[in-house]
């Protein structure tokens, strides 16, 4: 089936919206510099986004891309635990077994129904504190040799604060695997009834007729409200600055007060989260126009 792209034109209408638009940011930026009275210095930001290492003789990133960088780590590994978490409790939600709906259930709703803050308080404190022990993560950091360092550092950030990193990595991870959960649920349950039963009557097992029917049908489905939880997760991983995790939020708010600069360093702050979630949007929106083409 050939496909039809929609040309789009704007109009008198368009135009006036983004005059109207426009005129109300003037007036908001007119009232907000009348009524603070602020004096701003935009010249202390680069500063702290990157600076000249005289040691090595090249630019490094300081404070606030430190903080980015962390928090994409945080992000990325959070997205792919979290759709893990979410596969297996997924499946479980609509296995037959009354054990595996019954555990699946009391996650969900757990998770769902505590306050995000206090998730994080209960889980890094109580939770995370034995799991990190257990693994033997800060021997392994001690014991590994300079390169695995290296491979530690691009993976995880600075060896010395993995271990906090990972516990930020775990408590994202099981909040957002509630809500993934849930999106997998809805999506293998929206696959028709029919479709089950043609693959079990061609004498496909359980395990053939969830790999080979069902999941790909779900993927589809799924993915639209995927994208917009991990835009989300992204902007979720601020709420571990409470645990002292080092990522943009926390290392804004060391910058904001040894500057006294609260407006130009949180307003930057804002445009970097802007910068990383408007980007996941994009490629999101990418991935499900080529799975549109490929279902043609």
């Amino acid at each position: 089936m050939a496909s039809h792209r929609t040309r789009l034109r704007l109009t008198w209408v368009d135009f006036a919206v983004f005059a109207v638009l426009i005129a109300a940011a003037a007036y908001v930026f007119y009232r907000v510099d009348s009524v603070l009275e602020y004096r701003w210095e935009w010249s202390v930001i680069p500063d702290y986004l990157y600076r000249w290492d005289e040691e090595r003789q090249h630019w490094v990133p300081n404070l606030l891309m430190q903080g980015l960088y962390t928090t994409l780590r945080l992000a990325l590994w959070g997205i792919v635990l979290s759709v893990i978490i979410g596969v297996v409790f997924g499946i479980m939600r609509t296995a037959r077994r009354l054990f595996a709906r019954m555990l699946s259930r009391v996650y969900v709703e757990l998770v769902r129904n505590i306050p995000p803050l206090v998730f994080v308080f209960i889980f890094y404190f109580f939770i995370s504190s034995q799991i990190i022990p257990a693994l033997g993560i800060e021997e392994f950091v001690r014991q590994a040799s300079p390169g695995t360092l290296a491979w530690l550092e691009v993976l995880f950030g600075p060896p010395d604060l993995i271990p906090n990193v990972i516990s930020g990595i775990l408590c994202l991870s099981m909040f957002e695997g509630a809500y993934v959960t849930e999106i997998v649920r809805a999506g293998l349950q929206s696959v028709p009834k029919t479709q089950a039963e043609a693959g079990l009557s061609i004498g496909l097992s359980r395990p053939q007729l969830m790999r080979y029917v069902i999941l790909p049908q779900a993927v589809q489905r799924v993915v639209p409200p995927l994208s917009g939880q991990f835009i989300t997760l992204v902007k979720d991983s601020s709420i571990v600055s409470l645990i002292s995790i080092q990522e943009l939020t926390f290392l804004a708010m060391e910058t904001a007060v040894s500057t006294t600069r609260m407006f130009e360093v949180w307003i930057t702050v804002a445009g970097l989260y802007f910068s990383v979630c408007f980007s996941c949007a994009l490629l999101f929106d990418w991935i499900e126009s080529r799975m549109a083409v490929r279902r043609q």
